[in-house]
């Protein structure tokens, strides 16, 4: 009897959280909306693409860097390359999750001071997650940094992606986790450099349970992916990635967000989308 009670204890207490997390979710989205720098010189650097919910890349920073284009990031000079586990492709520059023998592939590129990222990452992230569990694709997650130069300097794009690397190293759930977390908290402003903060990026990986191990830990405050996370930067540019967030079923490119401010397609419409879009 007393199991039975703790039982549905612990099932009110994590429908309580769920529906905390989503309202939470909500009201970021809705302090998120239209919060577009529109500045002259911004839009100049930047190319927004409002209509089309995309923060387009400036070619010129082909380097994938804060620094000027061709030259080595200073967080990166001088350290080893290493590859975090559970990482594919050429230099592990992608990240996979869900059934590697599925027959479909869902690729998703990402910069993480992106807004509009936010907006998909908070609409459909659980959406995707639960398809690639069910094996209706898996996912291939890319990186760009190119916002940590375009937003006039910063950290913050390419040492969240250190910390997403080591978290990916940790294990794909772990991975997923961490990446939904970072998005229901992200920068209210563009120009908030919130996660170039080692103890911002560890504080909110402790929302995922046992993703604070001392490997995390230690990978995320010495930096220790941030040669490799030149690579993923780059592979952006040299794939000819026009913008973020950038979607693509089978190959084919797919339009996840609506226009309106950051907010995605809802799940259904996203659903439809896959299945128009699909090969075979």
């Amino acid at each position: 009897m007393a199991s039975s009670t703790n039982k549905k204890k612990d099932q009110r207490r994590e429908a309580r959280n769920r529906l905390r997390i989503e309202r939470e979710a909500q009201a970021r989205r809705a302090r998120l909306r239209g919060r577009l720098l529109v500045g002259g010189s911004l839009v100049a650097v930047l190319g927004i693409a409002a209509a089309a919910g995309v923060y387009a890349s400036n070619s010129a920073a082909s380097s994938g860097s804060s620094a000027p284009a061709g030259s080595a990031d200073p967080d990166a000079a001088g350290k080893p390359f290493v590859q975090p586990a559970n990482t594919t492709g050429k230099d592990g520059v992608v990240i996979p999750y869900g059934k590697a023998d599925a027959q479909h592939t869902l690729t998703v590129w990402l910069d993480p001071r992106c807004p509009y990222c936010a907006g998909v990452e908070i609409g459909l992230g659980r959406t995707i997650k639960e398809q690639a569990d069910a094996g209706e694709y898996k996912v291939e997650y890319r990186f760009a940094t190119f916002l940590d130069s375009a937003l006039g300097g910063g950290k913050g794009s390419k040492r969240a992606v250190n910390a997403l690397g080591a978290a990916a190293n940790e294990g794909p759930e772990k991975f997923m986790e961490y990446l939904q977390v970072l998005y229901r908290n992200h920068p209210e402003k563009e120009t908030d450099d919130k996660y170039g903060s080692t103890a911002t990026l560890l504080e909110l990986a402790a929302q995922v349970p046992g993703l604070r191990t001392p490997a995390f830990d230690g990978a995320v405050k010495d930096l220790t992916y941030m040669p490799w996370t030149e690579k993923v930067g780059k592979a952006f540019h040299d794939e000819g990635v026009k913008g973020t967030p950038a979607v693509f079923v089978d190959g084919k490119q797919i339009t996840v967000n609506t226009g309106r401010g950051i907010d995605s397609v809802t799940p259904e419409v996203f659903g439809k989308l896959i299945a128009e879009n699909r090969k075979g």
